[in-house]
């Protein structure tokens, strides 16, 4: 016979009064009453979004102007040519919420097979930009295409698995295709030296395995295969050695391999709690290579401080919240695999841009999505996002609460005639 602890008899009515006084507390549960609504993703998903676009445009025209002034001799040249980018992505994002399931399924097949032969094109008549040769040039434009080949990977291998969602017991049917599929595209990838880009390939084949149901120790053997892989890809690059080398301490050869991660960190810690101001940055000029693509989240700790880096990242959290939630509820299993994969792509993605800038992660060329300057990026992030935010809008009760809502402004509209 176990008789009661008089400690935990007290404890229990006293955390049972500290829940009650917080469901009581008047904004925690206009809080919970406000995130049980049936619009909220659909409002979460398109509010952070354009947040994360605002605060991207406003940087790259910061961080870009002078080196866009050494360049061309304008100030204001780059964030042109991002302004142009978003003007022709924010329609592809907009079709992207009206296209149904249906339609995209057909063609996520001819999808991945242009974004192998434009990876393939690239292996072997690519154009080489700082020491990646993941570029092509198709006349003066110049586009990545292992930029567009994340979204369409994601896409085709959803479509594949919920072709296949009753049968991803087996091994076999969890593998086959998606896995040598991923593989084929991640090895042209390695064949441009785009490391960075390889691993976010990874990524996104893991995350998919996962929320397909693969078992752990298929986990274990791929996490060792590609941390081996990725060693000893790296070790066989002079410059990437000198990266690995000195990316816990930047300033052990400050003047060489560590001067970009070193830089980073000196505008992160000149930032301090509020920043110095928007377009206020020190390092930006000619110090810190690359500061309005993959280290722009430097110049924006230096500028917007601590609380503006925190918020983009509780902005990308956002996202990611919002989109599980999609995922989660629907009964469509192509949408919950592509919901799940552009998370896995957008936030793993983050985690490495900003590992990199805060010299946790080697420096490996990865941008921020949707902050970084870069229309080949830009435009199927957009898109991707767009697809997550139809996503939710088509859920059953979003997409009831919508029609209330336009069926009632169009009786204010007749009534007001």
């Amino acid at each position: 016979m176990t008789t009661a602890n008089p400690e935990d008899t007290a404890v229990v009515p006293a955390v049972s009064r500290v829940r009650g006084a917080l469901r009581s507390t008047p904004w925690l549960r206009a809080l919970r009453e406000a995130m049980d609504r049936p619009l909220t993703s659909y409002y979460l998903l398109l509010g952070a979004s354009a947040l994360l676009l605002t605060i991207g445009m406003i940087m790259v025209l910061s961080a870009s102007s002078v080196y866009s002034f050494q360049q061309y001799g304008d100030s204001y040249a780059i964030v042109r040519r991002q302004a142009l980018w978003v003007v022709i992505g924010l329609p592809v994002a907009w079709v992207a919420t009206w296209m149904s399931t249906r339609w995209i399924r057909r063609f996520t097949w001819l999808a991945y097979f242009v974004s192998l032969g434009l990876l393939l094109l690239v292996a072997f008549l690519g154009v080489s930009v700082a020491g990646n040769q993941n570029w092509l040039a198709i006349g003066p434009l110049r586009i990545q295409p292992s930029e567009i080949a994340k979204l369409s990977l994601i896409l085709w291998s959803a479509n594949v698995y919920a072709n296949k969602d009753r049968r991803l017991a087996s091994l076999h049917e969890l593998i086959v295709p998606v896995v040598p599929g991923m593989l084929l595209a991640t090895g042209m990838v390695i064949l441009g030296r785009d490391l960075g880009t390889a691993l976010v390939f990874f990524a996104i084949m893991l995350g998919m395995l996962w929320v397909a149901g693969a078992p752990a120790k298929l986990f274990g053997l791929a996490a060792t295969v590609v941390g081996v892989g990725a060693f000893g890809l790296a070790s066989i690059d002079q410059e990437r050695v000198s990266r690995l080398t000195n990316f816990f301490d930047p300033f052990k050869d400050f003047e060489g391999a560590g001067w970009q991660a070193g830089h980073g960190l000196y505008a992160l810690s000149s930032g301090g709690i509020f920043g110095e101001g928007i377009g206020a940055s020190q390092q930006k000029w000619g110090n810190l290579p690359e500061a309005h693509t993959d280290f722009i989240f430097a110049v924006l700790g230096e500028e917007l401080g601590l609380v503006g880096t925190l918020l983009v990242i509780l902005l990308f959290l956002t996202i990611a919240y919002a989109a599980l939630r999609v995922a989660r509820k629907t009964a469509d299993p192509f949408v919950r695999y592509v919901t799940f994969g552009v998370v896995v792509w957008l936030i793993g993605q983050m985690i490495i841009n900003v590992g990199m800038v805060l010299a946790l992660l080697p420096v490996i060329g990865i941008p921020l999505p949707v902050v970084s300057y870069g229309g080949s990026a830009l435009l199927p992030t957009l898109a991707a996002l767009g697809l997550v935010i139809g996503f939710a809008r088509r859920e059953p009760e979003a997409a009831r609460a919508l029609a209330a809502r336009r069926k009632a402004r169009s009786a204010g509209l007749s009534a007001s005639r």
